[in-house]
This record gives C-alpha cells, sequence and structure tokens, in this order.
C-alpha cells in the first residue's frame, strides 16, 4: 500500500486531499509513521523526529494514528489477495507476498499483468487508496518491482533480466543488508549488487560471516528460493508508550505500566492468544533500556495477572532518575487459556482492581481528562461527525467532515470540556449503500506494497 496511514488519512478527510499528511507522535518526542508523497516532498519520511518534520514541513496536518480503521482496511485487502491464491504471506498491515503460481494464474507476463492491474482496482474500488504491485520469480525481486512501482504503479521483472536490474544498485537494496553490513561492505570497497557478487562468496564470508556471508552471495547473484508462507505466526504481543516528559513519581510510573498491560491483554484477545511470559521494557532518562521478564506457569490472557507480573518486574528497577518509555510485552503464545484461580479469587475479592488502569482507547475514562488529540474522531451532538484539527488553552478544534463528503467541511472550535462533544470510532469503511470513498484519495500517497513472487 502506498504511504499507508497517510494515504487513509487523506481518504477519510476530504479537506486533506492532495495536501501533506504526516501520521505518528504528535507529542515533542514523538516519531514520524508514515507521510504522504506531498510531504516527502519537503524531507519528511518515517522515523524521523516529528520536531523535525515540523520545521521541514510546518504546514502538514500532523495526525495521531487510526489503527482500528488501518486494520479495518488491511483486512479488506488481505482478503482480496486471499482470493489470488492460498499462500499469502503478511509481513505487516500494508504489505504481503502472494505466491500467483499457486493460485493457478499463468505464468507469461500478459497474464500476471492483468492480475496485477485487476489487484490495484480491486483495492482502490473497496477501499479509496491506492496498490502498488511488484511482480517477479521470487520474493527479494517482488519487493524491488513494488518499490519500483511506487506511487500508484505496477513493475514487472523479466525473467533474464534481474541481474542487469540489480547490479547498479546500491548493496542495501538486498533485503537483511543494514547500516552495519552495508558499513563493512563499503569499507571493503563493495558498494553495489554487482561489486558485491563479484567479491565471492569466501571474501563476503570474511567480511561479514559465514551465514550472512553465504546468504548475501547468493541474493546478490538473483538466488532467492524463500518460499511464500501463508502462516506467519505472531511470536508476541506487546504496547509501549513515550512520554512528553520524563516520569519521576514511581506511582505515576506504577499506574502507566498497568494501563499498558491492559491495552496489551486487550491486543492479545483481540488475536485469540494467551501467552506464558510477561515483558516489561524501561527507557530511562540518559536512553538506557533495560528489559525483565517473568514466565508464568501457563498461558493467561487474565488482565490482573499480566498487571501484577509487570509490577513485580518493575520492582526490580530504578526510576528515581526518570523514565522516557514504557513497554508491556507477552510472549510464549499460545491458543488456550490455563486459568489461574488464585489470581481470579483476588480479583473477585478486589474489583477495584481493574478500574487502576483504564485503556488508552477511553480518553474520557475516569478522572483523566479527555485527550483532542488531532486526527482522531469526535462527533457533536447538533453537528454530527467529525475530526480534530487541534486543541489548546482549553479549546478544541473540529472539522466536520466524513469520507464520503463532497469537499471540506465546516470548522468550529469548542471548550475542550463541551458536554455536546464525544470522542468517536472511526466511520465505517463503506459510506451508506456500500459505495467506497468517493474522489482519487490516495492517488499521490509508501510504506510497503502488494508484492506477488
Amino acid at each position: 500500500m502506498d504511504a499507508f496511514y497517510a494515504s487513509v488519512e487523506q481518504a477519510a478527510k476530504p479537506s486533506l486531499r492532495g495536501k501533506p499528511v504526516v501520521v505518528g507522535g504528535v507529542g515533542p518526542r514523538g516519531v514520524v509513521a508514515t507521510a504522504s508523497y506531498e510531504a516527502r516532498v519537503f524531507g519528511v519520511h518515517s522515523a524521523m523526529a516529528t520536531a523535525q518534520a515540523r520545521r521541514l514541513c510546518p504546514n502538514a496536518a500532523y495526525l495521531h494514528p487510526r489503527f482500528t480503521l488501518y486494520r479495518q482496511i488491511s483486512d479488506i485487502v488481505m482478503e482480496l489477495l486471499g482470493r489470488l491464491s492460498p499462500l499469502v504471506e503478511p509481513l505487516s498491515l500494508d504489505e504481503a507476498f502472494v505466491d500467483l503460481e499457486a493460485g493457478g494464474v499463468e505464468g507469461s507476463s500478459a497474464a500476471v499483468r492483468a492480475v496485477g492491474e485487476r489487484l490495484r482496482r480491486d483495492i482502490r474500488a473497496a477501499t479509496g487508496v491506492s496498490a502498488s504491485v511488484g511482480l517477479a520469480g521470487s520474493k527479494m525481486l517482488a519487493k524491488i518491482a513494488s518499490e519500483q512501482a511506487k506511487p500508484d504503479g505496477l513493475v514487472i521483472i523479466e525473467p533474464g533480466t534481474e541481474l542487469e536490474l540489480l547490479g547498479p544498485m546500491p548493496v542495501r537494496t538486498i533485503p537483511g543488508v543494514g547500516p552495519a553490513t552495508a558499513e563493512a561492505l563499503r569499507r571493503a570497497g563493495i558498494h553495489t549488487v554487482a561489486e558485491t557478487a563479484e567479491a565471492g562468496e569466501a571474501e563476503l564470508v570474511r567480511l561479514i560471516g559465514k551465514a550472512h556471508g553465504a546468504s548475501l552471495h547468493a541474493l546478490a547473484t538473483g538466488h532467492d528460493d524463500r518460499p511464500v508462507v501463508a502462516e506467519r505466526d505472531a511470536k508476541s504481543v506487546s504496547v509501549e508508550d513515550t512520554f512528553a516528559e520524563d516520569l519521576t513519581d514511581r506511582t505515576r510510573v506504577r499506574l502507566e505500566l498497568a494501563r499498558l498491560a491492559d491495552r496489551c491483554v486487550q491486543r492479545l484477545r483481540g488475536a485469540g492468544r494467551s501467552g506464558r511470559t510477561v515483558v516489561i521494557k524501561v527507557r530511562r532518562y540518559d536512553f538506557s533500556t533495560l528489559t525483565r521478564s517473568e514466565t508464568l506457569r501457563g498461558p493467561t490472557d487474565d488482565p490482573a495477572v499480566v498487571r501484577e507480573a509487570a509490577a513485580r518486574l518493575l520492582e526490580g528497577v530504578d526510576t528515581s532518575e526518570g523514565v522516557r518509555l514504557l513497554g508491556v510485552g507477552v510472549s510464549g503464545l499460545a491458543d488456550y487459556t490455563q486459568e489461574d484461580l488464585f489470581a481470579q479469587a483476588r480479583a473477585a475479592q478486589a474489583p477495584e482492581a481493574d478500574a487502576v488502569a483504564e485503556p488508552e482507547e477511553r480518553p474520557d475514562a475516569g478522572a483523566r481528562p479527555r485527550q483532542w488529540l488531532p486526527g482522531l474522531d469526535v462527533v457533536h451532538a447538533e453537528l454530527g461527525r467529525g475530526w480534530v484539527q487541534g486543541s489548546g488553552l482549553g479549546r478544541v478544534t473540529v472539522r466536520f467532515e466524513e469520507p464520503w463528503s463532497p469537499g471540506p467541511g465546516r470548522v468550529r472550535t469548542f471548550a475542550v470540556d463541551d458536554p455536546g462533544l464525544e470522542p468517536a470510532e472511526p466511520v465505517p469503511l463503506l459510506r451508506p449503500g456500500g459505495l467506497p470513498y468517493g474522489g482519487d484519495a490516495g492517488a499521490s500517497s509508501g510504506e510497503g506494497g502488494a508484492s506477488a513472487a
């Protein structure tokens, strides 16, 4: 999918179509998740600090991510891919490999091009956002082709042309070559894929080790026999938050960790799984990062059990100097739950335990003030549905529009505690009557891609 999060936001918000959009953390320590192509013109890219992105492109819309909506659209795309073949290997919400041969598609260029073009049309019709398709004889080449096809295109790498295409590309084009490997190769005078192939397997093994060197030589010479694997079983589920200011109060750290534990269990249950090992992650004021883990007697999806384990793990971590980031994860996943009767008994005796930390998805829970984060959905008792453009100084500005609105919606400003304004869930993917998003949203908006190997 092309600039997935950003193009979904453009599709859902008529006022943002054709304009720079940046999705990610909106606070002073936030990080860009995705930038639309209009924002990339200014040098904004994923993994960049949001503060730097604001300096490069101050007029962009900076939005908090809406993963509920992204997952809904991802499910639609993956279902369309599943119609092409029983072998679909999702890599993320917005990218997958598809084995067309397993789906009975003829191997001619004309046949696979027709399948790819139909897929692109079907994705746009069903979701209102665009996808780029790469077609080739292996996963590596299909991935490269999909990157070349961006945005909103299709590229086929014909058999026999692989080495000619790969040769001049930088070595980091090859999967698995990160900054450290690239630097080791650079010091040896190796910069391109062709130079990597010419170095030979023995030299690459000497430079970067046996396993990595052998696989790198195979990929550099166009040999990639990795199969498309339909089942990619998740090894863990985790959540984490970076805080605008370092947390120094121990009670606040405990409460935030409990809140993260509840969010983690929500994701765990959403995936229909349970887990046996609880892990916490603590990044301190000096950027040092600690992880601690505890393995339970059996797999669980009980929020009280995960909260208690996380709290025990925190006891062994010094947070007095300040905490920048906290995370909670569960690994050792299983498809069943081993009930913890002692934990259930404690929960029954102290029902208020579940109220220690409400999930982040309920910003109005308890005594916590509402967080009117930019990009999130709201509904007004009289004006209907809209989204937050910004807030501050006790006010919140809302633009009232929906994906199928004929043009940009009207803007109104309210007090942050206006009783008529409430948080809302994202609107359905299809407008009333089952019609897709209107306009050409997403046409110019790229992480990921649909790759057919």
